[in-house]
């Protein structure tokens, strides 16, 4: 059955595995594209951070554009400076003993979440091998989005140090602050929340060498205000000349630029159709759980707007791994293959082989040929070697 949902954008959804996330680089490089001239028009150095999109087979690609990565640990910060290069930062809530002694082989800039961390460990920096700009991640206290999962700056939130806790005593030392308190917005968001980073902290910025905006910035998204946040990081600049501005979207590299391929495996009925697929809504698309949210598929439309109406399930064991209710021109049909859009950012990163689901493949739709390339298949041992 070759109907448009199998058809894919312009590539044969037959050509990969079954389930694949596909990568399109020409998508992809038009993300990049358009973060290369945010960063010559602004003056701000872009990070990706990989604990948005970690495909690092793209990576020769995505370092022609960006200076380097960000991450979330020792793990990270080696997969970013051995596999991109350029520029390695990372950050986290809390390090061990053993994760900043392997952190501090990769990392050049190291951001620290509380005066604490930045006590017990600014020694052990101080003697490490090699030269570590450090700095402070602090809570503006000014919450711009609308759920609380994401809100680092909610009440009681563990993340960033509060202007009420940081002293002249705790910045010794340190050569950057960061803030990190958007998800998917916009950047009048950013500007507002820039106003109150300042309002708090402006008070230490003469003395250092930089500062990082954090992520959550939806750069390419199509509604995104891209003239704002230029102006608004020129206006930051402006006032502040010596420091360098970093951005570290990882949603924004990846965003609208890739599927997860899936195929029909059976239907059953109970109050209606439902639609068994190769695939998992927790096992391989969790913010569609987490978030939640409702992806798109190619050829599907809202409940009841076409003809033939279908509740999609995934192979778990969990009652409640659904990913929605689509409706399709024609019947689903047994080994049909379905494209789930814009799978390539929170999807990868955060796959599980939960149930022993092999996690799906990984494949890359070539610019100009449009062929798709399999670049990695997965099986027994992979879930095996997570478990002892």
């Amino acid at each position: 059955m070759a109907n448009a949902r199998e058809q894919g954008r312009d590539f044969d959804v037959r050509s990969c595995p079954s389930p694949a996330y596909v990568v399109d680089d020409a998508l992809l490089r038009r993300n990049l594209e358009l973060l290369g001239q945010v960063q010559a028009r602004s003056g701000a150095r872009i990070l990706l951070a990989l604990k948005g999109f970690a495909m690092w087979d793209t990576f020769p690609l995505v370092r022609q554009y960006l200076v380097g990565t960000t991450s979330s640990g020792q793990d990270e910060a080696r997969l970013g400076a051995e596999t991109f290069g350029g520029e390695v930062h990372c950050y986290s809530p809390a390090f061990t003993e053993e994760e900043m002694a392997v952190v501090l082989r990769y990392a050049d800039h190291l951001s620290f979440n509380s005066p604490g961390q930045w006590r017990r460990f600014r020694e052990t920096i101080a003697g490490a091998p090699r030269r570590v700009s450090c700095g402070m991640r602090v809570n503006p206290e000014h919450s711009t989005g609308s759920v609380p999962l994401y809100d680092p700056c909610a009440p009681g939130s563990r993340l960033g140090t509060r202007a009420a806790d940081l002293t002249p005593e705790v910045m010794e030392g340190l050569e950057g602050l960061h803030f990190h308190t958007l998800c998917e917005q916009n950047s009048d968001d950013l500007e507002s929340t820039l106003a109150a980073f300042e309002e708090r902290f402006g008070h230490y910025l003469a003395g250092l060498k930089w500062v990082n905006f954090g992520g959550g910035h939806h750069i390419t998204r199509a509604d995104y205000d891209v003239e704002r946040l230029v102006g608004v990081i020129r206006g930051f600049r402006e006032r502040h000349p010596h420091l360098t501005v970093y951005l570290e979207p990882g949603e924004a590299i990846a965003l609208n630029t890739g599927y997860l391929v899936c195929s029909v495996l059976d239907i059953v009925e109970n109050d209606g159709p439902i639609a068994i697929l190769d695939t998992s809504a927790t096992a391989h698309m969790p913010d569609v759980l987490e978030m939640p949210y409702r992806p798109q598929i190619i050829g599907g439309g809202e409940p009841n707007e076409k003809a033939h109406t279908y509740r999609l399930g995934g192979m778990t064991c969990l009652a409640g791994d659904v990913i929605g209710d689509y409706s399709f021109d024609a019947p689903l049909q047994i080994g049909d293959r379905l494209v789930f859009t814009d799978m390539a950012h929170y999807t990868m990163v955060k796959t599980t082989t939960f149930n022993g689901i092999r996690l799906p493949s990984i494949c890359r739709i070539d610019e100009a040929s449009r062929e798709v390339r399999t670049v990695r298949t997965f099986g027994y041992v992979d879930y095996m070697q997570r478990l002892s």
